[in-house]
């Protein structure tokens, strides 16, 4: 193994093994590190947006994804306690609208996407390290990077490291980049399930009943990833030796009655509990690294796009290396200042779900109601979601202003 790279990249999940493989494909010398001998459910990251997926396809990965099993969805329903299963059902949405040539969202589970990744990266010509524990980042003019594998310490050189090792960032912390988080709305559990046979594979759904709100996302082959959404004084809901049976009883609503199927599937993963809020940084860079995913920070997971954002910021660090010889910080500023308006807007878009789909008084109900009367005259008020499948780029700026959210939660 060399002790120097053009690109020393840590941390091997999605982001950092689909940028590994990309720039290796692309001719560039690239090291990757990943702490992890095994991927494991984390309960986070399996649905890419349309405009997601039309950042794999750019960087030239959908086929390595589909070839791996990744499952298109194409219809939307959502439920709520405020109209009747048979509403909800009638005005089931097409996923296939968004963007040109992209079917709808797609899935794949964590764990294989990440191996799948990483493979990709060694078959394209990355070095690939697992086990790899990082203990010391160097940024600067002549980055390195210090890292112990099977108890032997090494140091590697490199032009540039790139931080892909998650919210709680080695290389960010040594970098002294500052991430902002906003207070957290409510409590957000998730959990596979495998043998859900009767719900509709190609159909993803949302509701909110009592004191829960749920999302459903098949995988193909009767898997589901769940997620639901309960207020933050029910910390401890899910947690004991009960908390996947507590959880998938959840799901039975009675206006979703489509959900039984979801109750009657079996447990194929932990059921993790973490907190919905937002985290930026204003600049993901410095002199010789550059930071991609939640490791530069993330969206509220209220609105599933994790994996849409940190594709959209592998493919344009991507284009900077590949694009000409200037790796310096002000390459990247671009790059930053499209990304804080991107969190921008998805702050805002996933501060509005919260706040329709994720609380759960009398007040609360009687504003779901009227939003889905109102919007059914005024599709406008909707225009918040668009944003979360064609991507927050494509609205105006008007639709992301207090006056905009004043009109969608009248």
């Amino acid at each position: 193994m060399s002790d120097y790279h053009d690109v020393v990249i840590v941390g091997g999940g999605i982001g950092g093994s689909a940028l590994a493989a990309t720039l290796a494909g692309a001719g560039i010398d690239v090291l990757l590190l990943e702490q992890s001998e095994v991927y494991e459910d984390r309960v986070r990251g399996e649905w890419i947006a349309p405009w997601g997926v039309a950042e794999v396809r750019r960087l030239g990965l959908l086929e390595t994804l589909l070839d791996a099993g990744a499952h298109y969805l194409g219809r939307h329903i959502t439920y709520d306690e405020t109209r009747t299963p048979e509403e909800a059902e009638a005005r089931t949405l097409p996923l296939g609208i968004f963007l040109p040539d992209v079917p709808g969202p797609l899935t794949i589970g964590n764990p294989h996407h990440c191996q799948t990744l990483f493979d990709a990266a060694k078959r394209r010509g990355a070095a690939t390290l697992r086990g790899a524990v990082v203990t010391r980042v160097t940024a600067g003019a002549a980055p390195s990077v210090t890292y112990l594998l099977n108890e032997v310490e090494r140091t590697v050189r490199c032009r540039l490291i790139v931080g892909a090792d998650g919210r709680t960032s080695r290389v960010r912390e040594a970098c002294g980049v500052t991430l902002h988080q906003n207070r957290p709305h409510h409590w957000f559990a998730g959990m596979l399930v495998d043998q859900a046979h009767d719900w509709p594979d190609d159909l993803q759904a949302i509701g909110t009943e009592d004191d829960f709100a749920f999302l459903a996302f098949p995988q193909g082959a009767g898997k589901i990833r769940l997620y639901g959404s309960y207020a933050l004084d029910q910390r401890r809901r899910f947690s004991g030796p009960d908390g996947q049976t507590l959880f998938l009883e959840a799901f039975r609503l009675n206006c979703a009655p489509i959900n039984d199927a979801i109750a009657a599937g079996a447990p194929a993963g932990p059921v993790l509990s973490y907190f919905n809020n937002d985290a930026w940084t204003d600049e993901p860079f410095v002199e010789g690294v550059v930071l991609v995913g939640d490791a530069a920070g993330w969206n509220d997971p209220i609105i599933g796009l994790g994996l849409s954002i940190t594709y959209r910021d592998v493919r344009t660090v991507h284009d900077v290396l590949t694009g000409g010889t200037d790796w310096s910080p002000a390459a990247f500023a671009p790059y930053a200042e499209e990304r804080a308006e991107r969190l921008r807007r998805l702050r805002f878009t996933a501060a509005i779900t919260s706040t329709l789909d994720a609380e759960f008084s009398p007040e609360a109900r009687a504003r779901r109601r009227r939003y889905f009367e109102r919007s059914e005259a005024d599709p406008s008020l909707g225009m918040h979601a668009f944003a979360v499948m064609a991507g927050p780029e494509t609205l105006p700026a008007e639709a992301f202003t207090p006056e905009h959210r004043a009109r969608v939660l009248d």
